[in-house]
């Protein structure tokens, strides 16, 4: 939020529109880093109407998330089943999740459907393992220019 400028009591005007707009700002900045810096990137796949992937790298099929805070049974289900599918086509699937206050029901939902889950600094770290370029510093900086303080 900080790297944005976007306050939590901002936030807190419409949680869901926000969360949705920096989950959307969270994928296409790591999709583009993998793109810039990977030259094995690759779209995400289609399967049926959806989509279980954002990005795939190597042996890796990406999904992102700025945070899961959704149970409903359809979201669950996809995340139980994408897994095993994408593992059926040679990928390791993999969440890189920005936040940590995940909902539970959906975290054992993404362990059921054997998805290599990263939160928080997990996230930041396989990124930079990936591509050499730090995704969490480059947020910061971002913070700086807004001059968010707290």
């Amino acid at each position: 939020m900080d790297a944005f400028g976007i306050s939590p009591e901002l936030k807190r005007e419409n949680r869901q529109y926000w969360g949705r707009e920096l989950g959307m700002c969270w994928q296409i900045l790591v999709t583009d880093i993998f793109k810039y810096y990977r030259q094995d990137f690759r779209p995400p796949i289609r399967i049926n109407a959806g989509e279980p992937c954002d990005l795939r790298v190597g042996e890796f099929a990406i999904d992102t998330k700025y945070r899961i805070g959704s149970g409903d049974s359809g979201t669950l289900k996809k995340f139980k089943s994408y897994g095993p599918r994408l593992r059926e086509m040679g990928y390791t699937p993999v969440f890189l999740i920005l936040r940590e206050d995940n909902l539970s029901a959906a975290m054992t939902a993404c362990n059921v459907g054997k998805w290599e889950v990263y939160t928080g600094e997990q996230t930041f770290k396989f990124v930079k393992d990936l591509t050499g370029f730090d995704i969490r510093e480059f947020l910061r900086s971002k913070k700086s220019q807004f001059n968010i303080s707290r």
